[in-house]
């Protein structure tokens, strides 16, 4: 459940975006207004001015796991770009490597890549106990070339197809997760936490303000460590599921909002463990509670006029609007390995949960994969309620707007709009991992917008990370096979 946020756009110009060449002070997108500094000397004097000593040097993984080097301030400036082995890239969630031709055909002496710093990303770590900041970087080959295989450039390469037709894509995302008692071992199933009453919690309180109280102390320090990295929350609540909140962000620029999700996820672990909790973007964390998700509201905007392409003139829904619509809902299966990265996300596909199950679309319907939320015609949009709160953000933006992108271009028209609950129709969408990389594998027109290198390394993690699964023995397995078969 969830209102969503409001990715309203401007109707006369656009808002201009922080970048390496657009200093803080000129920024007015609300995303983007409190973070970074325009250049190497301006961070410079940001660090000092601080007496910041320690740099956390950081670039995202596949899986969304912050990848890096720590150290001192002053090496940072003084010493050669970073560099890191390539197999940064193709490591899998348990810390393997896959056995695989294409990937090694790719990186077969497995040499170092080079990091160069995205400054507009320069924030402080406000949970470590010295003064320390964090830096987002984006990996080049030794030529300078964009790593086609790194997270933050692919969502770069789409971004691309969209600035070429002089499009501008603006979304709003919304994370779920759960809070969890501490749990060290993984044969036990997770349990709620305990609020400050001292019991946990049994029954679900979707929006309930008094669970939601429960842990107003952990909520302050999510809220201020937050406000130290200048990351604006928009709205969090607490969601259906046992102890499970929702945190929407505020609109504005798919890359600056993939950094946020990004740096979110680890400040609001941090949190967590301040209060004896774990907090888990895992999919589908306890059988008995709903899944978690990352809805995400897309909307387009024409950089020439800075109006909404998804509304005419006269306020009616275009063309390109509904193609937007149909290319997800040709595309979404073609994606779903990367909107639905572990075996664990496909436990939220079930019918009997409140996650879509399908690519149907309609208007303010919570029961189908795409919804499009009641708004005046400047913010039309389109929620992607597809990926889980697993998912790589990068990826998972990239794959969203792939999917609308191509509709657009092959002037795609979608189904007939449900109002009906479609809980229990499923139509299309893979329900196991193997299945989806194999659909993301065999697509033409995914390969050809994320590139070969990205699929065949994609595709060796995937099919990596599903043998190490199966070598697993579960407690539905012991419980019911045990001694009756």
């Amino acid at each position: 459940m969830d209102t969503g946020p409001d990715p309203r756009q401007h109707t006369n110009t656009l808002e201009p975006l922080v970048t390496s060449e657009t200093p803080d002070s000129e920024s007015t997108n609300p995303v983007d207004s409190l973070r970074g500094v325009p250049n190497m000397e301006a961070a410079r004097d940001w660090l000092s001015a601080r007496n910041i000593q320690d740099i956390e040097c950081i670039v995202p993984d596949l899986a969304g796991v912050a990848r890096g080097k720590m150290m001192p301030t002053e090496k940072f400036f003084s010493g050669p770009v970073m560099t890191m082995p390539a197999s940064i890239f193709a490591q899998t969630i348990s810390g393997d490597y896959p056995d695989d031709d294409d990937w090694f055909q790719h990186n077969p002496t497995d040499g170092d890549l080079y990091f160069k710093a995205d400054y507009s990303t320069l924030t402080t770590v406000p949970w470590e106990s010295d003064p320390t900041a964090q830096l987002i970087h984006d990996a080049q080959t030794r030529q300078g070339d964009p790593v086609e295989t790194a997270p933050r450039n692919v969502l770069k390469r789409i971004l691309k197809l969209y600035e070429d037709k002089g499009w501008e894509p603006v979304i709003a995302p919304e994370i779920e997760f759960y809070l969890v008692r501490p749990n060290t071992d993984p044969d036990y199933p997770l349990e709620p936490p305990r609020g400050r009453s001292g019991r946990p919690e049994v029954g679900r309180q979707s929006y309930s303000i008094s669970a939601l109280n429960e842990f107003d102390d952990l909520i302050d320090d999510i809220y201020d460590l937050s406000e130290k990295q200048g990351l604006e929350i928009d709205t969090l609540i607490h969601e259906e599921g046992a102890a499970q909140m929702e945190i929407n962000l505020r609109h504005g620029n798919p890359l600056a909002l993939a950094d946020q999700v990004f740096l979110f996820k680890r400040t609001i672990r941090e949190a967590a463990l301040r209060h004896d909790m774990y907090a888990t973007f895992m999919s589908k964390p306890m059988s008995n509670q709903p899944g978690s998700a990352m809805h995400i509201h897309q909307s387009v905007v024409d950089k020439e006029t800075g109006l909404n392409i998804f509304a005419s003139e006269d306020g009616e829904e275009t063309p390109d609007f509904l193609a937007f619509i149909a290319g997800h809902q040709k595309y979404l299966p073609k994606v779903t390995s990367i909107m639905a990265p572990f075996v664990n996300s496909y436990r939220r596909f079930s019918k009997t949960s409140t996650s879509p199950v399908n690519v149907y679309w309609g208007y303010d319907n919570r029961t189908v994969g795409l919804r499009v939320p009641y708004s005046d015609p400047q913010a039309r949009r389109l929620e992607n309620r597809i990926p889980g709160s697993d998912a790589n953000p990068y990826l998972a933006i990239a794959a969203s707007l792939a999917c609308g992108y191509l509709g657009i271009v092959n002037g795609l028209k979608p189904g007939k709009p449900r109002a009906d609950d479609c809980t229990e129709l499923a139509k299309s969408l893979p329900r196991g991992l193997p299945e989806a990389v194999s659909q993301l594998e065999k697509s033409e027109e995914m390969i050809e917008l994320f590139g070969e290198k990205f699929v065949a390394t994609y595709r060796a993690i995937k099919y990596e990370e599903f043998e190490t699964f199966m070598s697993v023995i579960s407690p539905w397995e012991r419980e019911y096979l045990l001694l009756n078969v």
